[in-house]
């Protein structure tokens, strides 16, 4: 099993086969739009529009399930993140990605991956007390631990690596070497 054989909903409620990308490095994002890392859209558009040429596709996933901080509707949404980031990669419908309702794409990526930690920045002091709160094993289990978690895939449809919401320097190096 690899990326390739998962369907998602555009955010216009279209089924949309991730086959569709075959042969091109993603990035899957959980997103929202009242958090802290919030502004991480516009670092990922400068990745997008950098790497974009060479067969990068960043595939953003809007999510309300850490702290309420995606309220708004598909549209909404989307409104806002072009407005104020200008993002112009593709945006899916809005999703859980942990939990029984979580989509199939995301129990694929948690299941086959780790939590590496969230680093030794304050932001990540800060976010792993808050985590900690709501799953007292968080340290132990491959779920999401907020938003802006992200996955990287190569050119095969296979995971090469997951980068949490504190850990931005290493995915554009990350990026290159998938190119």
């Amino acid at each position: 099993m690899n990326v390739y054989d998962f369907t998602v909903k555009t955010r216009n409620g279209e089924e949309k086969s991730l086959s569709d990308y075959k042969g091109k490095v993603l990035l899957i994002v959980n997103t929202a739009t009242g958090c802290g890392f919030t502004p991480q859209y516009e670092a990922l558009e400068e990745l997008y529009k950098e790497f974009g040429p060479q067969g990068f596709e960043i595939l953003d996933f809007p999510c309300n399930q850490f702290g309420n901080q995606a309220p708004g509707n598909d549209e909404e949404i989307h409104t806002f993140c072009t407005g104020r980031f200008g993002i112009t990669f593709p945006q899916f419908a809005k999703v859980d990605v942990n939990g029984e309702n979580a989509i199939p794409l995301f129990q694929w990526l948690t299941e086959n991956t780790k939590f590496d930690g969230f680093g030794k920045s304050p932001m990540a002091f800060i976010l792993s007390g808050v985590v900690k709160k709501t799953d007292k094993d968080y340290k132990n289990n491959g779920k999401i631990k907020w938003n802006f978690t992200k996955f990287l895939i190569d050119r095969e449809g296979e995971i090469v690596a997951r980068f949490e919401p504190t850990d931005m320097k290493k995915l554009k190096q990350a990026i290159q070497a998938s190119l």
